[in-house]
């Protein structure tokens, strides 16, 4: 049996995992980084970047259908190959996961271990015939998409959003179940594509959105391209040969049953710690089996294991697992000197169509009373009506006493480019007075947002 010695042992060769063994070794310390997959990050596999290509194809079909409005028009029939789309996705997807490996390749082979870890103590770990002895651990093993027992009853007509990326061509008819982020812009994509899409949901959630408002707009801006219920009755679920059947109660209270090629279960996802043995150690773990931690120096109770990225599940978010990598890594490295890492303005982005944000504090987050909420409707914002993009409906939050942003959420035009302006302002600081004095070109769809500031303005001085 084959022993080895080291300083940092990182369990994961996601993003996080990666910025943890390289901030242990710029801190001067030996590192191993142990993976039980392929490598290549859960972003660049199966998550934002496959999922934008093929929201880019579908945009692109969207389009083109919706040209007659301008006086242009496209005669003839749009013809939509779904062969052609998914070699597209896929062969981008590869050269985006090549970036990665070749990342990956990099690293010096004794750096690098191929095999499942399972704790043996808090700081040993077994790899397979090899024992690794540690003095610290970094966990960073990402999560996996969870999925109820109930659904189990489709088999292989039952997916996950992994799953859709391996597509050799489009299925006909998909149910999605979860109306979440991944939900979204898998289902509005395949709806755009030519799939005939239902979606269904629970307790009237649209996305993360929590302001009310902005999530009863965004609802009925979805309602009217493709069927989706956030407050889903289902009756009956069963696999029929290549079928998934589906009994529900339809938006007008009829119960109808359809068949699907496929489900996709968008339900949520799961800190990857099952297999990892800690039953073994003496960490204190949470009702999910995670190691309880502390949010800003990532370490597990007093011990020196720490845990970053999607299996800590605080913000499953790129940038946020590169972050954490690095304040997990840097941790480790310093043990037991350990120190609060860089946590960044919160910001958030469903890449639909009107795309959703959320940055800073959340409408949820607030205290009634102690905020003033400002608001814009893009539908007849000047240059969202240029464009024929003015569907959106976005409040800002401002600190009643002092006028601080605070935060803000909304569905609108452009929201990806205006939510790292509005994170720029949470992370300086700013007042609503002082984003006011900006400036703001004309026309652009920013100028909606200065209208929001506007009003916010006004409920602060009344």
């Amino acid at each position: 049996m084959n022993t080895i010695h080291i300083d940092v042992a990182v369990i994961g060769a996601g993003t996080a995992g990666l910025a943890a063994y390289r901030a242990a070794k710029a801190a001067g310390k030996s590192a191993v980084v142990i993976e039980s997959g392929p490598y290549g990050t859960t972003c660049a596999r199966v998550g934002c970047m496959p999922s934008k290509l093929l929201i880019a194809a579908a945009e692109a079909a969207h389009e083109l259908r919706h040209t007659a409005p301008f006086g242009v028009h496209v005669d003839g029939d749009i013809r939509i190959d779904g062969r052609e789309v998914m070699d597209r996705v896929k062969r981008e997807r590869d050269r985006f996961v090549g970036f990665v490996v070749r990342g990956v390749e990099n690293i010096p082979a004794e750096d690098k271990l191929v095999g499942q870890a399972r704790f043996a103590d808090n700081t040993t770990l077994q790899v397979g015939d090899i024992t690794v002895h540690a003095s610290r651990v970094v966990i960073a093993t990402g999560s996996s998409p969870s999925i109820p027992e109930p659904f189990k009853v489709f088999g292989d007509r039952l997916i996950i959003n992994d799953d859709v990326f391996a597509w050799d061509t489009l299925p006909r008819r998909v149910a999605v179940f979860g109306p979440g982020v991944i939900g979204l812009e898998l289902g509005q994509a395949l709806s755009r594509l030519g799939v005939h899409v239902r979606m269904f949901g629970h307790g009237n959630s649209v996305g993360p959105l929590s302001d009310p408002a902005i999530r009863d707009y965004a609802k009925a801006a979805f309602q009217s391209e493709f069927y989706l219920d956030p407050h889903a009755k289902i009756e009956h679920m069963a696999r029929d040969g290549d079928e998934a059947v589906i009994t529900y109660v339809n938006l007008a209270g009829e119960t109808v049953t359809e068949r699907f090629d496929y489900v996709l279960a968008a339900t949520g996802r799961r800190p990857n710690v099952a297999n990892l043995g800690l039953e073994n150690t003496g960490l204190e773990l949470d009702a999910r089996g995670v190691p309880v931690f502390d949010a800003t120096t990532l370490q597990c109770g007093k011990s020196p294991v720490f845990i970053a990225g999607d299996a800590n599940n605080i913000l499953p978010l790129l940038h946020e697992a590169a972050d954490e990598g690095k304040t997990a890594g840097e941790n480790a490295a310093n043990y037991p000197n350990v120190k609060p890492g860089l946590r960044r303005a919160p910001i958030g982005v469903v890449f639909s169509d009107p795309q959703i944000a959320m940055v800073g504090k959340r409408f949820a987050d607030l205290k009634p009373g102690t905020f003033v909420t400002g608001e814009v409707s893009f539908e007849d914002q000047g240059r969202s009506r240029v464009m024929l993009k003015n569907r959106g409906l976005m409040h800002v939050y401002a600190d009643s006493e002092t006028g601080r942003f605070l935060g803000a959420e909304w569905t609108g035009p452009r929201a990806e480019n205006i939510a790292h302006t509005l994170a720029w302002s949470v992370q300086q600081g700013l007042s609503v007075a002082q984003m006011l004095e900006m400036p703001f070109y004309h026309p652009v769809v920013e100028e909606g947002l200065r209208t929001a500031l506007r009003d916010a303005a006004a409920k602060l001085a009344a």
